[in-house]
């Protein structure tokens, strides 16, 4: 691992890292906030993943997240959202390929040998951050924003007891159902859509729910409502008689404006969770 910067930040430190993956067979960056607490011990995490286009310094430098984190004793992880480089396979359009990896694992040519962004997250990420640093893998939330979102829903219903909470910003909730999702998962998984429902937290709200509470937030006047489809989560989350809150947040759009809005809201739900 190496240390790209590591910048003071409310008192605690925001860094960048890069190291070689072998989940997705290239170097991978991440930015990581750890708290003045750190200094003194391990502290729980909260991942945040990210959306369409971004790397992981788009939320680090635009959602403000790290003021509330440094207030509640909480590491912050920023992943990136796909793998990089000059031998990664990449596509013309923005939401396939390089900074779209939609946190799954890629069974198709091309993307097969690099895309396992599912694998990154859920396993490799996490042992290197217990080697290196003072966080406490007993405790972590998630969170994420439109395909972050995606992503984090689909990790905390799938992996029980790995996060205490899970919530999301305006997230893509029914991609076997949209554009955003049919696309990259016939591209990324195959033609089988019964390979798909796994990444679906639509479908997997219905079949498993989550075992702690949800909170998501979504702007009324989101410029891609019709790709996300949050009636289909909110509908199935009621279904399912869910701990959690879905709010739509009038006037707001997609963009982190709104995510940075509600930023401190979000630290807080998961804070309390991660010291109940």
């Amino acid at each position: 691992m190496q240390t790209v910067s590591e910048n003071r930040c409310f008192g605690g430190v925001q860094g960048v890292y890069s190291h070689s993956s072998d989940a997705c067979s290239c170097d991978m960056t991440f930015g990581l906030f750890l708290p003045d607490a750190a200094r003194e011990g391990e502290v729980p995490v909260l991942w945040y993943l990210s959306g369409l286009t971004c790397t992981h310094e788009n939320a680090m430098t635009k959602a403000g997240a790290q003021a509330w984190a440094a207030e509640e004793g909480i590491a912050l992880v920023f992943p990136d959202t796909s793998p990089r480089g000059n031998g990664v396979a990449n596509d013309e359009a923005y939401d396939l390929g390089q900074g779209a990896g939609f946190y799954v694992n890629a069974t198709q040519t091309p993307w097969a040998p690099h895309f396992r962004m599912w694998d990154y997250v859920a396993d490799e990420l996490p042992a290197l951050l217990g080697k290196e640093f003072a966080v406490d893998l007993d405790r972590q939330s998630i969170t994420g924003h439109s395909m972050g979102g995606h992503g984090a829903l689909t990790l905390a219903m799938s992996l029980p007891e790995r996060y205490r909470s899970v919530s999301a910003f305006a997230p893509i909730a029914n991609p076997t159902a949209s554009d955003w999702g049919r696309k990259q998962l016939a591209a990324y998984l195959g033609e089988d859509e019964s390979t798909w429902a796994a990444h679906d937290s639509t479908l997997l709200m219905a079949e498993k729910g989550f075992d702690g509470p949800v909170l998501i937030d979504q702007g009324s006047d989101d410029q891609f409502l019709d790709l996300l489809k949050p009636e289909a989560l909110s509908q199935a989350m009621a279904a399912k008689r869910q701990e959690g809150t879905f709010r739509m947040q009038k006037g707001y759009d997609h963009s982190y404006f709104f995510v940075s809005t509600f930023m401190e809201d979000h630290v807080a739900f998961h804070a309390n969770a991660l010291y109940s």
